[in-house]
């Protein structure tokens, strides 16, 4: 048993045990039944589809019982969430509560308060060649659904579309990323006893399982990930015409015009960046500003930074850690010693990267060709807000956009 495998095992409930730790379709047995539950994608996938047909998953009641049992593990299971996103990420608990389980969980307060209003069918206005008709638009389940989470927020981004999908009264196939084992063991192992196996199941593993899983037909797919991973998503969802949501990436800019507040300014950019050391989808990818606010922003993010995680930010119990160490290196070589203006320290045993500021960056470097997804932030002089809208539109469509101005 491996040091996660014996981790974890704290913390599932009595009444199982891991077997064949090392055969992902399915490493739970009950004591009480002692039947192995090995079975291949194929066997899950027309498992879920026959028990989705019976129908039970479109009583509101039944959506609600698992609704209100995810909101439970939430709760009852916090701690053992924060220890097993401490393991994956290194994130304190604070951060754990507030940007995964809080947010998951308010989410989920939402739905059961308001689901059943959305379920209920609509009439549209009707149009001449419906007058004599009574129109209504019902709203049904899909299916089964599958749901690839992503790594770097295992918890919000991973159970944030099993609400939607619960609520919606599908069955669901769970895959949560191998980059971030603590936790998608965790929801394998426990998870799994707070709702119904029967329309609901967890897969874990690697590229080969999920490639897998892909080669079964679904009735809709919601990913989460890199936009190279999304392409093959995308890809083997085409071959059956299924539904697709992706949740991507891209290079976010901001911009900082001269007429920002430079200290609030620098704040909340600097804790943009700067949170799940910078391994967030919307996070602040590059800064755009003019050469004179450049030296007041670097003023005060030294300001910062120190504020944050004291002299030293890589021995600072806030600091999360880079989640791989193919991860790691990537970033370290993205940090030239010539473009450092703050920063650029690291802590290669534990993966954690001092907040980095580059300068004099190109548009062509390394840093400014593919998104960052680290406590890096390369700084791009203009001229104007003028220069800065043709440096955004002439790149790739971003995730999202950061103007901090007055006028």
């Amino acid at each position: 048993m491996t040091k996660v495998e014996s981790d974890i095992s704290e913390l599932i409930l009595p009444e199982t045990k891991i077997i064949n730790s090392n055969n992902v379709w399915g490493s739970v047995i009950n004591i009480e039944e002692e039947i192995s539950i090995k079975k291949t994608p194929k066997d899950i996938v027309e498992n879920l589809r026959k028990a989705f047909a019976k129908g039970k998953t479109k009583s509101l009641k039944f959506r609600e019982t698992q609704l209100k049992s995810l909101l439970n593990f939430l709760e009852e299971r916090k701690e053992d969430i924060e220890k097993a996103l401490y393991k994956d990420l290194r994130k304190h608990k604070q951060e754990s509560n507030i940007c995964e389980i809080e947010l998951v969980a308010n989410d989920l307060r939402h739905t059961i308060i308001d689901f059943k209003k959305w379920t209920k069918p609509e009439t549209p206005e009707k149009r001449l060649v419906n007058l004599l008709d009574g129109v209504y638009i019902y709203k049904d389940p899909y299916g089964v659904v599958l749901i690839i989470g992503a790594w770097n927020y295992p918890i919000l981004l991973t159970l944030g579309p099993v609400v939607g999908a619960l609520a919606a009264g599908n069955a669901i196939i769970l895959k949560p990323s191998e980059l971030a084992p603590a936790t998608g063991e965790l929801l394998a192992k426990v998870l799994t006893k707070y709702l119904d196996p029967e329309y609901f199941q967890v897969i874990l593993g690697g590229v080969d399982e999920t490639t897998e899983l892909l080669r079964e037909k679904f009735d809709y797919i919601f990913f989460t990930g890199s936009t190279t991973v999304g392409k093959i998503v995308h890809q083997a969802a085409a071959k059956n015409l299924t539904p697709t949501t992706l949740e991507l990436g891209g290079k976010s800019p901001v911009y900082l015009d001269e007429s920002a507040d430079i200290n609030v300014s620098t704040r909340r950019i600097i804790w943009g960046k700067l949170l799940n050391a910078g391994q967030t989808c919307v996070a602040p990818d590059y800064l755009l500003c003019t050469k004179n606010v450049q030296e007041m922003f670097l003023q005060e993010a030294k300001k910062v930074i120190t504020e944050f995680y004291g002299s030293d930010p890589k021995a600072s119990p806030d600091s999360c850690k880079i989640i791989t160490e193919r991860h790691f290196k990537r970033l370290i070589e993205f940090i030239k010693p010539e473009n450092i203006a703050l920063g650029g320290e690291s802590n290669v045993l534990e993966r954690i990267l001092n907040p980095t500021i580059l300068i004099n960056v190109s548009p062509d470097d390394p840093v400014m060709r593919e998104e960052i997804f680290g406590p890096i932030l390369p700084i791009v002089n203009v001229k104007d807000v003028e220069e800065a809208v043709q440096f955004i539109n002439s790149r790739d469509k971003p995730l999202a956009l950061y103007i901090f101005a007055k006028k």
